[in-house]
């Protein structure tokens, strides 16, 4: 299987890193796997405009990094969203890709599988909430199978994730995907 993670962290080797790494490394034994840093990529949000509706359904009349992150997903059977929690949803970098998903191209991805791996700070049961209500929609959205979740809460400092019982959790979560 050849999966995509579109890592949201806009912070280099910091905890929600850490969480995909233990991911990729579980899930690299049986699979194919692609981390996309999505903070690397120069993506402007979409404005909304439809061309992509009215032309070929795969043009975008904004010309940016998006097309990299289209072209891995036309070749991927799963995709995970990873991302820290800031004030209660997902990085602005993560969902500025999301919102640009939101094209008719993505009807032809062979995507059937999604995972997700969120890490936030606070230690409120509810912290994830607004993130599972619009994952859980797209999953009923698209028809997809959800193939598991780490979620960690009470994590800050970076680094601070470091021997914490989900990147087990997650290496396991990925070795199980086949």
């Amino acid at each position: 299987m050849r999966i995509v993670v579109l890592a949201g962290s806009p912070r280099r080797n910091g905890n929600t890193d850490m969480l995909v790494g233990s991911f990729v490394k579980g899930a690299s034994v049986h699979n194919e796997v692609e981390v996309i840093r999505v903070a690397d990529l120069n993506i402007s949000p979409c404005i909304g405009c439809e061309r992509c509706k009215s032309s070929d359904g795969i043009t975008c009349s904004i010309d940016d990094d998006m097309s990299k992150v289209y072209g891995s997903l036309s070749h991927a059977d799963m995709l995970v969203l990873a991302s820290p929690v800031y004030f209660y949803g997902i990085t602005a970098q993560l969902k500025t890709v999301i919102d640009r998903l939101h094209t008719p191209v993505r009807r032809t991805y062979p995507i059937r599988r999604m995972g997700l791996l969120l890490v936030g700070a606070s230690e409120l049961p509810q912290v994830f909430d607004s993130i599972l209500v619009q994952y859980q929609l797209t999953l009923d959205y698209f028809h997809l199978e959800d193939m598991g979740r780490v979620m960690v809460r009470g994590i800050r400092g970076k680094g601070e994730i470091e021997g914490d019982p989900s990147l087990d959790d997650a290496y396991g979560m990925g070795l199980s995907i086949r």
